[in-house]
């Protein structure tokens, strides 16, 4: 299980790279009701006939009443700032308190409710789909209208009675109820928070990336609320080709967690060197000595040991390396997850082909038996599909 604090990082900046956007497409509607109530309007100031005007001459102004001015000038927009952002805070808190509660719930159920690889694959891969129509929707494409989840229009209808009134309240009940409308982005983190296993890290995967949506959030709610309505259509349009661009990336990974497809180009140092070391001085196709022995190299990638298994090891920090392997056909195998100070997604390791999750030790061995396989490529992943590599398994050529 990783630790709660990777997850609440990788919630943090999942919500700034992509959630931010995607999730501001398609929760911008209740945003915005929330932080654009009307104050009352101030009452008119009196008017000022010839006759109501003093006939006295006002006083000349005493020396420093400028900076007076200035400060008071000061006080009152630093006052109309906190009042505008007030209501903003209290969206965000509201959306906090109810994405935590969620992520602890999902992280309590995890264990009954985990999707295979490749089911969490299909749901990724279905948010990227869901998150195209959010931006085709977004640029007026009226034909993809109807295809667009949206709330209950009683839903809608009470969010836009609530807005009417001036409780700080009111936003914050909007901001709990953004649970209810999630974007694609919120979705795969609702994956990872069920996958955490546990409460904690749920919640922590999810508190985190409200957190990482908040900035943009903050500025487009300041915006609502001194803007237009011209220039929130704008905002709209320029959402959309962000949430555009995060929907390809989201459906790429989404083929990539799958396993049925990598858009990485291996580099050469990435292959393992010595694919072939045999343990004990056994058979085998790697260096010789002078006997013509085989030379132990037990911190090899891939190795026989002296029992005749073959073991492939693969070390896991913030990424994989190797990310290439050449090994043997119709050996039996073990993947050993060398966890060397591990973090991020990479900890949440996967084999779709297999089925096989594994969250690799922050620093330790997980092992992973993979059986004897036959000739062919063996993909792998981090959950996220945002790392991959493969294992290319080659029959005997003698």
């Amino acid at each position: 299980m990783p630790s709660s604090i990777t997850l609440l990082i990788t919630g943090v900046s999942t919500g700034l790279l992509a959630g931010g956007a995607s999730c501001a497409a398609v929760q911008g509607g209740l945003l915005a009701g929330a932080v654009t109530r009307r104050d009352p309007a101030p009452a008119p100031a009196p008017s000022t006939s010839k006759s109501s005007r003093p006939s006295a001459k006002r006083p000349p102004s005493p020396r420093g009443a400028g900076a007076a001015a200035r400060r008071g000038a000061s006080a009152a927009s630093l006052e109309l700032t906190a009042k505008n952002l007030a209501p903003i805070g209290a969206f965000l808190a509201g959306k906090l308190l109810s994405h935590t509660t969620l992520g602890a719930l999902l992280g309590v159920f995890g264990a009954a409710l985990q999707p295979s690889p490749r089911t969490q694959a299909v749901l990724l891969l279905a948010a990227g789909v869901l998150m195209v129509l959010f931006a085709l929707d977004l640029f007026g494409v009226k034909a993809v209208g109807r295809l667009v989840p949206r709330p209950p229009a009683s839903f809608g209808r009470l969010m836009r009675r609530s807005a009417k009134t001036d409780s700080v309240a009111t936003p914050a009940l909007i901001g709990f109820a953004t649970v209810l409308v999630p974007c694609g982005v919120t979705l795969s983190m609702e994956l990872v928070a069920v996958t955490s296993g546990s409460a904690v890290a749920g919640a922590a995967v999810m508190a985190g990336f409200v957190i990482g949506t908040a900035p943009l959030f903050t500025a487009l709610g300041y915006l609502f609320r001194r803007t237009s309505r011209a220039l929130s259509g704008q905002l709209a349009a320029l959402t959309g080709v962000v949430v555009l661009a995060i929907a390809v990336w989201t459906m790429a990974s989404a083929l990539q967690a799958g396993g049925w497809v990598t858009f990485t180009a291996p580099g050469k140092s990435a292959a393992a060197s010595e694919p072939f070391t045999v343990e004990g001085g056994s058979q085998g196709e790697s260096e010789t000595g002078s006997g013509g022995g085989q030379t132990s190299v037990p911190g090899a990638p891939v190795r026989i040991d002296a029992s005749g298994k073959q073991v492939i090891t693969l070390t896991v920090t913030d990424f994989y390396v190797p990310t290439q392997f050449t090994a043997k056909a119709g050996v039996p195998t073990t993947l050993v997850l060398h966890g060397k100070d591990s973090g991020g997604c990479a900890r949440a390791f996967t084999i779709p082909e297999l089925g096989v999750q594994e969250i690799v030790k922050r620093n330790g061995d997980t092992k992973v038996d993979l059986g004897t396989r036959k000739p062919g490529t063996l993909r792998f992943s981090c959950a996220m599909g945002m790392q991959t590599g493969a294992i290319t398994f080659q029959g005997d050529t003698k």
